[in-house]
């Protein structure tokens, strides 16, 4: 690092279970660039002065991740089509003082789906969460894999109301956690959008009801630290199919990479 070095930093809490600092400075090492990569744990009510940091120390850019993506949306300048769609972000680019949101999660998300798009489509869905990252994975499935329907699990679903109605076109319906075992038998893909079993807690169980899976389901977990969480442990151990969040991780990291310096991943 010197005076010239431009700065990219993580926004969230937590943050120090995080590989990108290693894949991004690895890539900038391996390009020549004089870019570095670090990370920065946010509390909740400091979201609005971490962003503001951004343009006042010049720091080129930032990836959003959990629980910040929507909050740091009423602090930035502009928003990208991609972000406005899922009204989260993942990703902020400082173009000369101009704070810009954009959201590269759907295209991670979607890519290892695609190769499964005739077995998924028009199949009923369980999403549990109902977050930032959730946001991107109803955009995703409801724009391109059309659903039956999208069943929303969470703790408290009324406060996704809000999220139902930014999402009109598609069959959303929110399930009370506690009630989700008939859905969850029901549907054909299972995803995990919360930070359940994400290190350090690997042991925690994203869904204790293990008899509910079937060697039909296909899970995917957002998750990429444990490589394979609880979840998709047991998913694996009844016959079906487990997809982990590397696949996710590395292509929202590639289009980010490409946001803030012009450069292919």
């Amino acid at each position: 690092m010197d005076a010239y070095t431009q700065l990219i930093l993580l926004l969230g809490n937590p943050v120090s279970h995080s590989l990108s600092p290693k894949i991004h400075n690895e890539a900038f090492g391996k390009l020549g660039l004089n870019f570095c990569y670090l990370t920065a744990k946010v509390e909740s009510e400091e979201v609005g002065n971490a962003v503001r940091g951004i343009r006042a120390l010049n720091i080129k850019g930032a990836n959003v991740t959990v629980p910040h993506k929507t909050a740091v949306i009423p602090f930035l300048d502009e928003l990208s089509d991609a972000a406005k769609a899922v009204g989260a972000v993942n990703t902020i680019i400082n173009k000369n003082g101009i704070l810009v949101g954009d959201n590269t999660d759907v295209a991670g998300f979607l890519r290892p789906l695609w190769d499964l798009q005739a077995e998924i489509s028009e199949t009923e869905m369980v999403i549990f969460g109902g977050g930032g990252a959730a946001r991107a994975v109803l955009f995703g499935l409801g724009t391109y894999f059309k659903p039956k329907k999208l069943h929303l699990v969470l703790r408290n679903p009324e406060k996704a109301v809000n999220l139902v109605q930014d999402f009109p076109n598609f069959p959303i319906e929110l399930v009370e956690w506690k009630l989700a075992s008939d859905v969850i038998k029901a549907s054909k893909l299972l995803i995990n959008t919360t930070p359940i079993g994400m290190f350090p807690n690997v042991e925690n169980r994203l869904w204790e009801q293990v008899s509910d899976f079937n060697a039909s389901h296909i899970a995917y977990d957002l998750i990429y630290n444990p490589e394979k969480t609880t979840f998709l442990q047991d998913i694996t151990n009844i016959g079906g199919t487990s997809i982990g969040g590397m696949e996710m991780f590395i292509g929202q990291a590639a289009a980010a990479f490409e946001l803030w310096t012009g450069k292919t991943f």
